[in-house]
């Protein structure tokens, strides 16, 4: 391991967050709030570490897969740990474990809170949370590559580490060149989404609600969301942007070479639009009997599907009092997510097809042994290796979920609240069911099982094998 590397990595991360956190230490000037030391304190001392580490010289500049693995899973930590330094000085969170909750969180564009009331908190501290989410969701590193080139290298392994779904490739033969222009597309829909609500609501409540669907991260400034407003034009605007940061980027960076008809044929495109309205459709006809009306069902079943498929968990309505057929829908979304190469979380929907395609090609192979079939995706032939680490993936999810729904289970709440906190937690989603419902947050679970689902919220954001290997004690070996 290239220790000295790494924390020189690092260093240049921790600087990102002493700048991230100079706005809402501006925002706390301008609205006169009493809370600067909240962000000063964090500051300095992350300058200080990055300082320090500038200090350490390294002539061995390899670096591997491993050490990729090791930054991701280590920044991400770290960056919550910092993170939550705002919200326990300011005392908005005086508790360590339910603050770290709440950054983690942010930072993996969850939008679970422990908040009761955030329209009594600070408004820079609102600020802060959504500016979390916003970095989170294109990607920390990704970010620092854009900004501060690294070797080509090491520029893979971090990304590859950090992005998700099945496979990693470079929108250019530049991993920089790749980042920058991830940013840049990430960067003008925001700004445009940020344009289009300014229309409606408020200049701050703009700013807060575009970084947090941009991120797909779903962190509100009202108490019941985006329900705060009543507003078909506010619903209809974010829930279309819910739908756009689901997509891959991939698809995006197509259109603006002018290669459309090659974006319009992604097949993962398809089959999330799919997905994703049909849900919509089945939602509508079962809630029809709790509005009656077509097209208010339809207004709240497209805002919500969009928002749990794309894991930004905003709500418009309480879906917590939907029918049961309503709910295993959101359910089953909360599982798949959105696409690859996305702001989003959950399975992937690449995934999922890799995967049924897998399980059909088995089927074809049992009844004709001697059949030669080939799985192909986005008309290209799969290796084994990609389908296997599609497997291997739904496997270890559905057994860290399984772990997180029992270790939280100490804290002996009911079976639907514990499923979806865990579930909607490993797919950064936000809300669930029951307890951890559109109207309520996780502020009662213990200090204990708050640890455990923000570990649980990281693990799912960086596709769980970054954490795993992290925590393997075989990383530390020479072999």
């Amino acid at each position: 391991m290239n220790y000295k590397l790494i924390f020189k990595t690092l260093g240049k991360l921790l600087l990102l967050e002493a700048i991230l956190l100079t706005i809402p230490l501006i925002a706390s000037i301008l609205n006169k709030e009493n809370i600067y030391h909240a962000y000063l304190i964090p500051i300095i001392i992350l300058l200080a570490i990055f300082f320090l580490t500038t200090l350490i010289k390294s002539t061995n500049n390899k670096f591997y897969p491993k050490e990729g693995f090791f930054v991701v899973g280590l920044t991400w930590i770290v960056l919550s740990l910092f993170g939550s330094l705002p919200f326990i000085i300011s005392q908005t969170i005086p508790n360590f474990f339910s603050a770290f909750f709440e950054a983690a969180s942010g930072f993996t564009t969850t939008g679970a809170t422990i908040i009761d009331d955030v329209e009594a908190i600070y408004k820079s501290i609102l600020l802060w949370r959504s500016l979390m989410v916003w970095i989170g969701g294109m990607g920390v590193l990704v970010f620092v590559i854009a900004i501060l080139p690294q070797t080509s290298s090491r520029s893979i392994y971090l990304i590859k580490a950090e992005s998700t779904g099945p496979s990693v490739g470079k929108l250019t033969s530049k991993t920089t060149l790749s980042a920058r222009i991830l940013y840049l597309i990430y960067i003008s829909l925001t700004v445009i989404l940020f344009l289009l609500l300014l229309i409606k609501i408020p200049f701050f409540d703009s700013i807060n609600y575009a970084l947090s669907t941009a991120g797909t991260g779903g962190f509100a400034i009202h108490n019941n969301s985006i329900a705060h407003y009543n507003s078909t034009y506010v619903e209809i605007v974010i829930t279309i942007f819910m739908i756009l940061f689901g997509i891959n980027f991939n698809v995006f960076y197509l259109i603006l070479i002018g290669n459309i008809r090659k974006a319009l044929k992604s097949e993962e495109l398809k089959v999330y639009l799919l997905i994703l309205f049909s849900a919509i459709i089945l939602i509508a006809i079962n809630t029809l009997t709790l509005y009656n009306n077509i097209f208010t069902s339809l207004r709240y079943s497209a805002f919500q599907s969009a928002s749990i498929m794309s894991t930004s968990g905003f709500s418009s309505t309480n879906f917590d009092m939907w029918p049961e057929f309503s709910k295993w829908i959101l359910i089953i979304l909360m599982f798949i997510g959105s696409s690859a190469g996305s702001t989003a979380g959950g399975i992937k929907v690449s995934r999922i097809i890799i995967y049924f395609k897998s399980v059909l090609k088995e089927i074809k192979y049992t009844i004709h042994p001697k059949q030669v079939s080939i799985i192909t995706f986005e008309d290209k032939p799969i290796t084994e290796s990609v389908s296997k680490g599609a497997f291997s993936y739904i496997t270890a999810y559905f057994i860290i979920l399984i772990l997180g729904i029992l270790l939280i289970s100490v804290d002996n709440y009911d079976f639907t609240t514990n499923f979806t906190a865990a579930l909607s937690s490993i797919s950064n989603v936000g809300p669930g069911f029951n307890l951890v419902g559109p109207l309520n947050n996780y502020s009662m679970f213990s200090s204990f099982s708050k640890t455990i689902l923000a570990l649980i919220m990281i693990t799912g954001r960086l596709e769980l094998f970054p954490i795993l290997i992290f925590l393997s004690p075989k990383l530390y070996t020479n072999h």
